[in-house]
């Protein structure tokens, strides 16, 4: 059973308050098409269709304060609650002691001593790999285990050869951001094509999307409503793409942030746990924190889920 593990950063289930949460003021056609012309919102979850369930899950995993994105991703990343753990919440790069756990166990290490494969879908620019390399740049929690793992992160060649997707989907973020003016471009609709195919490619792959969490801080109404929009476009490709007979997406968080502009802070939402595709109700059956959402992808690709 294949599994994509789309993760947006810093996406909670904010309020029906168009004046503060944009995923509310968006255009979201293809995410309302999933979930019976509901927002995605605090308000629409649950909710299971034939295609798809959406539910709320939990970030804050019982420890005080924010939650943030160190201590967030490793929980997504080993099902363990790393917040607990090192006793608060704590990011954005990992420090000793959530590597140390990150690296000793995590959803990729076990996928592949079982013998299946993964990936995680985003190519990084050269600068990436000179910046780590130098001791100048941390991992932060899902290329860490990702590469703990003895999986490559994939590269710029990958990206010029359709083989890996560019972090901000489209690939215009390698023009305008890195100036590499030879950088492939797609459209929203067909990065989300991409997407669907490269994910078909392994039993398990991840993509990490950040800008989400970065657009959140900057409390930018009209940008953040551009990003929303430009993610209902690419999941439109992905989806009209995508083999439900033979594989599942799930899309979750970390933690809130995008969801209300109102602080530039992260904050107390729960986020949102969407799965499509086959299985997507036996994989979110019982699901009430992230720290659920590695068993059950391992459970899903190693076909211990009764579909």
């Amino acid at each position: 059973m294949r599994v994509l593990f789309l993760f947006l950063d810093g996406v909670g289930l904010g309020g029906d308050d168009p004046g503060t949460n944009p995923f509310s003021r968006a255009g979201t056609p293809n995410l309302q098409g999933l979930l019976g012309d509901r927002k995605l919102v605090s308000g629409s979850a649950p909710f299971t269709s034939d295609r798809a369930t959406l539910i709320d899950l939990d970030p804050c995993l019982g420890v005080t304060g924010l939650p943030q994105s160190a201590t967030g991703q490793a929980a997504l990343m080993t099902g363990r609650n790393v917040p607990e753990m090192i006793g608060q919440h704590y990011g954005p790069k990992p420090n000793p002691a959530i590597a140390e756990i990150i690296q000793k166990d995590n959803i990729f290490q076990r996928l592949i001593g079982a013998g299946k494969s993964a990936a995680l879908l985003n190519a990084y620019p050269p600068r990436y790999f000179h910046s780590v390399d130098s001791g100048r740049r941390l991992y932060s929690a899902i290329p860490l285990a990702v590469t703990s793992a003895g999986i490559p992160l994939f590269t710029k060649e990958k990206l010029y050869s359709h083989e890996a997707m560019s972090a901000d989907f489209t690939g215009e973020g390698w023009r305008t951001l890195l100036g590499d003016q030879d950088a492939p471009v797609l459209s929203a609709r067909m990065a989300g094509k991409q997407l669907a195919r490269l994910a078909g490619e392994y039993d398990f792959s991840m993509f990490e999307y950040w800008a989400s969490d970065y657009t959140g801080h900057g409390q930018d109404m009209s940008k953040a409503v551009e990003l929303v929009e430009l993610f209902d476009q690419v999941l439109g490709g992905l989806i009209e793409n995508w083999d439900d007979s033979g594989g599942l997406i799930f899309i979750t968080s970390d933690h809130g942030n995008l969801e209300d502009l109102s602080t530039r802070k992260h904050t107390l939402a729960q986020v949102p746990g969407l799965a499509v595709g086959k299985g997507h109700e036996f994989f979110c059956h019982g699901l009430q924190d992230i720290t659920g959402v590695a068993e059950n992808i391992e459970a899903m690709v190693l076909g211990k889920i009764p579909l």
